[in-house]
C-alpha cells in the first residue's frame, strides 16, 4: 500500500502540475485571472490536507498531500510567473489570498454571532474553523516570504547555471520549501498536534516534488514558451516592483485610448516612453520599441471602404494586445501604424515578439475579402540603440524602413538592422 501511495502521488502532480501550466499556456486566450482563480481554489483544502490527511510511504514516512502536491506545485507556479511576466503579476495571486484569509476570518467571527441551529448527526461547531482560518492565513503570509526569496535565489544563480535552467529551478524550490517547511509545521504541530516524524516526510517529500516540478517546468519552458523573450532581473527589480506598484497602476488610470481601437493613443506614447526608460535605467533592465506598420492597409480602404478598414484595424490592435504580455504596451502611432513598448526585453527577445506578432496577424479571422495581413517591424532597444524616447524612435523608424525596403513582412533589428521575413 505504501508503494501504492507513492504512485498516486506522482500521478495527482503530473494531473494538477498539467492542467495548470495549461491554464497558464491559454492567458493569452482565457486571461491570467482564470489561472488566478484556479490556483486560490486549491487553497483551503491544500491547508486542510496539510493540517488532517496524511498518507503511509515506504520506510515508516508519512506526508501530505496538501503540502507536496498543491503547496510545491503553487511554489513553482509562481516563479513560473515571474519567469515568463514579472515580479508586479507574481504578488496578484498572493494578495488575493491574503485578502481572501482576512474575510474569511471576519465571516467567521460574525458566524459565531448567529444562535445556530445543528443539523442532523453534526454538531454546530467554528472551532475547526478558527485553526484553519490562522493556518491559511500564517500560511499565506509565509508563501509572500517564500516567493520574494525564490525571486532572489533565482536570480542569483539563474545566471551561473543558465545552462543548466532544470537545476536551477529546482535548487531554488528545494532551498525555499525547506525553509516553509520548518516555518510552517512548527505552527501546525502546536495548534494541531501533527507528530515530527510527519514533519521529516514532509520535507522530503517537498524536496522531491521539487526535482519533479522543476523537471515539468524546464520542458514546458523549452517546448512552449518563447526562446529567448526572458528578461534578465536583478535584485533591485523585486523591490522596485514592490515599491513602484502604484506608480504604474496611476499611469494605466492616466492612459486614454484611441477609440477606435482601445489601445493607448499617439498622446500616450511620450509620457509612456518616458516612464519606463526611466524605471529601465533604475532597474538596469532593458526596454524595447517596436514600430509597427501594417503592409499595404491603403488597399483595404481604396477597396473595400473605410467601414471595412476601421474594423481591420480594431481586430489587428486585439490581436496585437492578445499575443503580449501584461506588462507590454500597444499605442496606436498613426493611422495603420502602432507601437509597442516591451518592458523588460532586449532586442533578442524583441526579435522574437515581432516574429510572434507577425503569425498571430498572419493567422486573425478578417472580413469577408479583405486578404491577409502581413507586417513590417522596426525594433530598437534601451540601452543599445539609445536611452532617451527620441533615439529609440529614431532607430525603430529606421529599420521600420529598413523592413519594408527588404520586402514588407518582416522585423528588422539589432546593429546589423537585417531584415528578418516573419511568417510565409
Amino acid at each position: 500500500m505504501a508503494g501504492f501511495n507513492v504512485f498516486l502521488l506522482v500521478i495527482e502532480m503530473a494531473v494538477f502540475f498539467t492542467a495548470m501550466l495549461a491554464l497558464f499556456r491559454l492567458r493569452e486566450t482565457l486571461g491570467l485571472g482564470v489561472f488566478f482563480c484556479a490556483l486560490g481554489s486549491f487553497h483551503f483544502m491544500e491547508t486542510y490536507l496539510a493540517a488532517a490527511y496524511y498518507v503511509q510511504l515506504p520506510f515508516g514516512i508519512s506526508l501530505s498531500p496538501g503540502s507536496v502536491v498543491l503547496f510545491s506545485g503553487k511554489l513553482a507556479l509562481i516563479l513560473l510567473i515571474y519567469i515568463r511576466e514579472d515580479a508586479l503579476v507574481a504578488r496578484q495571486p498572493i494578495y488575493g489570498l491574503i485578502i481572501g484569509n482576512i474575510l474569511l476570518i471576519g465571516l467567521v467571527a460574525l458566524l459565531r454571532q448567529h444562535d445556530a441551529v445543528a443539523s442532523p448527526g453534526v454538531p454546530a461547531d467554528l472551532s475547526f474553523m478558527d485553526a484553519m482560518g490562522l493556518l491559511m492565513m500564517w500560511g499565506t503570509l509565509l508563501l509572500f516570504i517564500d516567493s520574494i526569496a525564490m525571486i532572489l535565489i533565482y536570480e542569483r544563480i539563474a545566471r551561473p547555471l543558465r545552462r543548466r535552467p532544470v537545476l536551477a529551478i529546482w535548487i531554488t524550490l528545494a532551498l525555499v520549501l525547506t525553509f516553509d517547511q520548518v516555518a510552517f509545521f512548527g505552527v501546525l504541530s502546536l495548534a494541531m498536534g501533527v507528530p515530527l516524524t510527519a514533519g521529516i516526510g514532509g520535507w522530503l517529500g517537498k524536496v522531491v516534488a521539487a526535482g519533479f516540478y522543476a523537471a515539468m517546468l524546464g520542458q514546458y519552458l523549452a517546448r512552449f514558451e518563447l526562446a529567448g523573450n526572458t528578461p534578465r532581473r536583478t535584485i533591485t527589480d523585486v523591490f522596485h516592483a514592490l515599491t513602484y506598484r502604484q506608480r504604474y497602476e496611476d499611469l494605466k488610470q492616466e492612459s486614454r485610448r484611441d477609440p477606435l481601437t482601445n489601445v493607448l493613443h499617439r498622446g500616450q506614447l511620450e509620457p509612456l516612453g518616458r516612464d519606463l526608460l526611466a524605471v529601465a535605467r533604475t532597474t538596469g533592465r532593458p526596454v524595447s520599441l517596436l514600430l509597427i506598420d501594417v503592409d499595404d492597409f491603403k488597399d483595404v480602404n481604396d477597396q473595400l471602404g473605410h467601414p471595412t478598414g476601421d474594423e481591420v484595424l480594431r481586430r489587428l490592435a486585439r490581436g496585437l494586445t492578445e499575443s503580449l504580455r501584461q506588462a507590454d504596451h500597444v499605442v496606436r502611432y498613426g493611422g495603420d501604424e502602432f507601437a509597442v513598448f516591451a518592458p523588460g526585453v532586449g532586442n533578442a527577445g524583441a526579435l522574437s515578439l515581432a516574429a510572434q506578432l507577425g503569425r498571430r496577424v498572419g493567422a486573425m479571422t478578417l472580413p469577408p475579402g479583405v486578404a491577409r495581413q502581413t507586417l513590417s517591424i522596426g525594433i530598437a532597444s534601451a540601452p543599445e540603440d539609445g536611452s532617451t524616447l527620441t533615439e529609440l524612435l529614431d532607430a525603430a523608424d529606421k529599420r521600420l524602413y529598413a523592413a519594408k525596403a527588404a520586402g514588407r513582412n518582416r522585423a528588422a533589428g539589432g546593429p546589423e538592422a537585417d531584415a528578418l521575413k516573419m511568417n510565409g
